[in-house]
């Protein structure tokens, strides 16, 4: 490449390379404008757009639309925690689930309630954490008016009326 170092097996890839430097995307999504360098990430892309899932799991019934999402949803069946923690046993199959875990070391909370003082490690706690402010409470039970914020909670609750211990 006449711009950096990069050397390429094929003329091909030079080129595909050398997009790099000049931004150029010649593919283009018909549906929504997206750009990309490839046609294969193009028609990828365009599997978001017609639902088409064509890689499927042998294990169970996961559908995914790119080959690389099932071969991560694979880790699941398979037990494969290729991502562990340098300060802990701690395993995870996935880089992010390691992300957030490495938070719990760290002590680390980026995620901060406008209304008040609290701190979360993760976005969705933060989420939580929310509803006791705006009193939303989504989950509701089937068997009388009881509403919860929390999808445990509610499950707490129907064992009271099957008669089980929560």
């Amino acid at each position: 490449c006449d711009s950096c170092n990069y050397r390429a097996r094929t003329r091909a890839h030079l080129t595909r390379h050398k997009m790099i430097h000049t931004g150029d995307k010649p593919y283009a999504c018909d549906s929504c404008g997206y750009r990309t360098t490839r046609l294969n990430t193009l028609k990828d892309h365009v599997r978001n757009h017609t639902g088409e899932r064509p890689y499927a799991c042998y294990s169970c019934d996961y559908r995914a639309f790119q080959l690389g999402n099932l071969n991560h949803h694979k880790k699941i069946h398979s037990g494969e925690k290729s991502y562990a923690c340098d300060s802990c046993d701690y395993r995870a199959f996935q880089r992010g689930h390691l992300v957030r875990h490495m938070k719990t070391h760290t002590g680390e909370k980026p995620y901060a309630c406008d209304i008040c003082d609290y701190r979360a490690s993760q976005v969705g706690n933060l989420k939580l954490h929310m509803m006791i402010h705006t009193g939303e409470k989504p989950y509701a039970c089937d068997s009388c008016d009881y509403r919860t914020s929390r999808l445990g909670n509610l499950n707490n609750h129907k064992k009271t009326h099957t008669n089980k211990k929560p």
